[in-house]
């Protein structure tokens, strides 16, 4: 099996299919909304989220961005409802959500099977469900490679697979935790590319990201976690140009730890 991180399964015709291009404009979007107030959780004696409340304007794509172990991780499980926490309030439907993890969890079955499986948990009707899986494998640049085990794609291909098959039940929110992170620079352009597409067609991304330029790319907004706090939410060009909080500018600066 290719190492992760390489992307050796997509020849360069299929990466060239997936080109760095300028992000879409971001539709139009109401004023953000709190999704998430004053939200605390204690793990192992340690409060790990400290009264962090986020705004989601329903639309674009937010980064969620920080130093390790600030909390964004925990943030996005707490919007999907696999985390409950011990006071605050949700107010986001994670019913209406799908999460994309780093490292992909795919079934033992041939690709086009697992995306199957998928397509029936979210009850598309089985008169759709071929269509559905076409076109969603052609969105990821896939359908070559749709009769190989899944368990058996490189790292970019697993990850576009990943994010095609959370798409499956036509989610409105798609949250990713650093899909990025283990992937060399031509599948993450692919990814991005795919990210920004599936903004552009009215999917709200939620993404957290270790990599400031990939945020800068992509984001329409940063949400910036530290200390189980969001202390700065801001359109993406004024919080690179100018943050307000002390912690992001040290953050940007390459100062703060946490």
């Amino acid at each position: 099996m290719p190492e992760r991180g390489s992307d050796p399964g997509a020849g360069e015709a299929r990466i060239l299919r997936f080109p760095a291009r300028a992000r879409p404009e971001a539709p139009a979007a109401p004023p953000p909304t709190p999704v998430l107030e004053d939200i605390r959780l204690h793990r192992g004696g340690r409060r790990v989220l400290d009264g962090l409340t986020l705004h989601l304007p329903g639309a674009g794509v937010t980064a969620l961005i920080g130093p390790n172990g600030a909390g964004k991780s925990l943030t996005l499980r707490v919007l999907a409802g696999l985390v409950a926490p011990q006071t605050g309030a949700v107010r986001a439907d994670p019913s209406a959500a799908a999460l994309v993890f780093q490292r992909p969890v795919l079934l033992r079955r041939r690709a086009r099977a697992d995306l199957d499986h998928a397509l029936r948990a979210a009850r598309v009707p089985r008169a759709d469900r071929a269509a559905r899986l076409e076109a969603l494998l052609n969105l990821g640049g896939l359908e070559g490679l749709a009769d190989r085990p899944a368990r058996s794609l490189s790292g970019g291909e697993a990850q576009r697979f990943a994010f095609i098959r959370a798409l499956a039940a036509r989610p409105r929110r798609l949250l990713l935790d650093e899909p990025t992170a283990s992937l060399d620079p031509r599948a993450t352009a692919a990814l991005e590319d795919l990210i920004a597409r599936t903004a552009a067609e009215g999917v709200e991304i939620v993404l957290v990201t270790h990599d400031r330029g990939q945020a800068a790319r992509l984001a329409d907004r940063v949400a910036f976690v530290h200390a189980g706090r969001t202390a700065e939410e801001t359109p993406a060009d004024r919080f690179f140009a100018r943050p307000a909080s002390e912690a992001a500018q040290a953050y940007l600066d390459g100062r703060l730890l946490l």
